[in-house]
C-alpha cells in the first residue's frame, strides 16, 4: 500500500475513533504532501513522501529546541508527540554501526584524507542510504 493511501486510511480511522491529536497530525501530514505535489506538478512516490515527512520531523525538532529554550515545556511535549505519530509512517532508522561501516568503506574507496573531501564522501554516503531514514548530520 502506498504511503499516501495508508495516511488517508489512518486519517479516516482517527476520525471515527475521535482521536483529536492524531487526526490533527495526519491532516497536517496530508496537507504537506499535497502542497509538495502541487509544487512539483506531479504525484509523489513513497520516497518523495518520506522526504516530506522527514522535513516535518526536522521542523518539529527545531521547534522543540526553541520551546525548551523559552521555557514552554508543554508545547515541546506536544511537538514530541507529533514526531512519534509522523515517525510511524517512515522506514526504520539505520543503526549507528551501519552508518559507520558505510562511511569507513566510502572513505577507503575514495581515498579521502582531508576535510576538503567531506563533500564527496557525504554525497556518496547519502546515495547509498537512499530510501532509508538517515540524518545527514
Amino acid at each position: 500500500m502506498k504511503l499516501r493511501d495508508r495516511i488517508n486510511q489512518d486519517l479516516t480511522a482517527a476520525m471515527k475513533a475521535r482521536e483529536a491529536e492524531r487526526l490533527s497530525v495526519l491532516r497536517m501530514v496530508k496537507t504537506a504532501i499535497k502542497n509538495k505535489e502541487i509544487e512539483s506538478l506531479a504525484e509523489l512516490d513513497d520516497l518523495q513522501a518520506a522526504q516530506v515527512l522527514s522535513t516535518l520531523i526536522k521542523q518539529r525538532k527545531d521547534s522543540i529546541e526553541q520551546f525548551n529554550r523559552g521555557g514552554r515545556t508543554e508545547l515541546a511535549e506536544k511537538e514530541a508527540a507529533e514526531i512519534t505519530i509522523i515517525e510511524q509512517y517512515l522506514p526504520a532508522a539505520v543503526s549507528d554501526a551501519e552508518i559507520e561501516a558505510v562511511v569507513d568503506e566510502v572513505v577507503r574507496a575514495t581515498g579521502a584524507s582531508s576535510p576538503k573531501d567531506v563533500g564527496s564522501v557525504m554525497k556518496q554516503c547519502m546515495t547509498r542510504f537512499a530510501g532509508k531514514r538517515v540524518d545527514g548530520k
